[in-house]
């Protein structure tokens, strides 16, 4: 289509210079001179029009090459793939800013005109620490209309949850309900989120590229390098050797806590205090040989166990590839494809929610071919439904300048009774049981900025029962080293003193030396009551709430539904108590330090 005077703001002799230079363009010279043109407008670059000439809109364009992403994360993943997202955008030529919901000011929402929401789902539905603020004020009165905002979520959780995504879809509901308009349709993704999450930021950039072509047309800018792996991480773990596995507990304990120590060298991988180490571990053999002789299946059958063809016998993808102890609601929805089984139906029936939520509690994939069969389907039918096992995330026990080439981790044996069977951890198993000296596991390191020690040397608070304390040994190690003179105090707590008392000597040895300043211990089972780290807190309430005006920083880790819950009540009262408020100023008391990041929790 040639530009005429009439339909451009162009005169005679432009038009005709245009039209003959245009279709001699290839494809590749048509996107860089967009670009090169966008990227003057942007900058002010720009010919002052003639006489009578209309004007161009370009301000609009410029505005709206601005994105901003906002992430909640407990771990960390949403935080890296809002990180990788704004990478990619950048190099796609956008101005991006990438922002912690918790440090976003929401009064600036009415600005923002591409907002990209990257969030996971914590606990029973609910949103990480991070998220909290900006949820509440989102859902409420003061927030904003949106009309003139263009928005995407990616949102992560667990499909084994009953409120899967459940915050990603509140975030997505909430702002369409604000009078945003989606560039792209949410994507909810599951454990393993690299693809979904690829395919979901290829949406939104083409919504943003389409926005700036008028709607539909080419993109104005250039394709975005492919990225190449440099270190090893989440898609392409390090195989660490073990260098040393010892439990933990004293004999006649009845728990097995295994402190591991592993090497990093030739990974070129770094942590820092606060960080998680990424496990994919196999699963329990036992297990895998009741799911084959269960089908009645040849475990040296080849099956394909990924979109890209690779293949393995069926008895190595079972060990290696595939999740077989948690069942999910899209697991059996795909399973009741395969049989004609009508006790599974019903179970996935409308008004049996409470029902199949029972049934997926504590139950693994041999249940689920006992009890629905008959199947007569092939191997490769099974697996096929079955999601890629997940990397095992694990608090980090060291500090990697006391200990260069190394990490350290403390983790905990699970083992449990359900259904008439014996049921293993299928990482913590693996480690206190199957893993030994010289054996190599595939790991990655978890980056976690929302549990860090201060960057001053602050007072600090750490909260953390049971395997729950492996951070702040960690903390410790890195305060020795950098010779810190903050005051620490340490709230630990687990079952019995004698048998119990996880990394008991170092804790001495560092009162002993004046790293740590005070250390509060409640064994459980030791007397007639049971008590626990929020009853000592309690007990000394004064001290601790002086800490805090002090400027202290809490640290809270291990089990969300009980202890920290206990943990966060037990903060309030202590406010309210020593600080003289009331229970509503105590809760503002203590979300405003969980928004000065003073009060940090990495629980699961």
């Amino acid at each position: 289509m040639k530009l005429q005077v009439s339909n451009s703001p162009f005169s005679q002799e432009q038009a005709e210079l245009l039209n003959n230079l245009l279709p001699a363009l290839t494809e590749t010279q048509r996107i860089w001179l967009a670009g090169y043109l966008a990227a003057s407008s942007s900058s002010g670059v720009s010919a002052a029009p003639e006489a009578g000439e209309a004007v161009s809109p370009v301000k609009e364009e410029a505005v709206s090459k601005e994105v901003t992403i906002l992430y909640g994360s407990q771990t960390g993943n949403a935080q890296g793939l809002a990180a990788k997202s704004g990478k990619a955008l950048e190099n796609k030529g956008f101005q991006v800013k990438v922002s912690s919901m918790s440090d976003f000011k929401p009064n600036q929402l009415k600005k923002v005109q591409n907002l990209l929401i990257v969030v996971s789902t914590h606990g029973e539905g609910d949103p990480p620490d991070n998220a909290l603020t900006f949820h509440e004020f989102l859902h409420g009165k003061r927030a904003p209309q949106l009309e003139g905002l263009r928005f995407s979520v990616l949102s992560l959780g667990d499909s084994s949850y009953e409120f899967f995504c459940q915050t990603g879809k509140e975030f997505d509901q909430r702002l369409e309900e604000l009078g945003g308009t989606r560039l792209s349709p949410r994507v909810d993704c599951d454990l393993d989120y690299d693809e979904p999450a690829d395919e979901w930021l290829q949406g939104v950039i083409s919504g943003l590229s389409e926005s700036q072509a008028g709607g539909g047309g080419q993109s104005s800018v250039a394709a975005a390098p492919q990225e190449t792996e440099s270190a090893y991480s989440r898609s392409n773990p390090f195989h660490a050797e073990i260098l040393e596995s010892i439990n933990l507990n004293g004999r006649g304990s009845n728990k097995e806590t295994t402190h591991i120590e592993i090497s990093l060298e030739g990974s070129g991988l770094s942590y820092e205090p606060g960080d998680s180490l990424g496990i994919y571990p196999e699963n329990d053999p036992v297990l895998v040989d009741l799911i084959i002789n269960e089908m009645k299946w040849h475990p040296e059958e080849i099956v394909t166990v990924n979109k890209q063809g690779d293949v393995r016998s069926l008895k190595d993808a079972l060990t290696s590839n595939f999740e077989i102890t948690v069942l999910t609601k899209p697991l059996l929805e795909q399973a009741a494809k395969l049989t004609d089984n009508n006790e599974l139906r019903e179970l996935l029936s409308a008004g049996n929610e409470g029902k199949l939520k029972v049934y997926l509690e504590g139950r693994d994939l041999l249940d689920m071919l006992q009890d629905f069969g008959p199947w007569g389907v092939s191997p490769q039918e099974i697996v096929s439904l079955l999601r890629k096992i997940p990397g095992r995330l694990y608090s980090i026990a060291s500090s990697l300048k006391a200990n260069p080439d190394e990490v350290h981790l403390t983790i905990g044996a699970v083992r449990y009774d359900s259904y008439g069977r014996a049921r293993n951890g299928v990482c913590s198993i693996l480690c206190a049981e199957r893993l030994q000296p010289g054996d190599k596991l595939p790991v990655y390191v978890q980056s976690n900025q929302n549990f860090k020690l201060p960057a001053d040397d602050a007072p600090i608070i750490m909260i953390g029962p049971g395997t729950g304390v492996a951070p702040f040994r960690s903390f410790l190690q890195e305060r020795e080293e950098t010779s810190a003179e903050g005051k620490s105090w340490l709230f630990f707590g687990d079952q019995h003193f004698v048998t119990d008392f996880l990394y008991q000597t170092e804790w001495q040895k560092w009162i002993k030396d004046g790293v740590l300043t005070k250390m509060d211990v409640a064994f459980s089972r030791d007397g007639e009551e049971k008590v626990y780290v929020q009853h000592r807190m309690l007990e000394k309430s004064k001290e601790l709430f002086s800490w805090l005006q002090d400027g202290a920083v809490v640290y809270v880790c291990g089990d969300e539904k009980n202890m920290a819950h206990d943990v966060h009540h037990a903060l309030i009262d202590i406010i309210e108590k020593e600080g003289g408020m009331n229970r509503e100023q105590a809760e503002k008391y203590l979300s405003d330090l969980q928004q000065e990041k003073r009060y940090q929790r990495d629980v699961y």
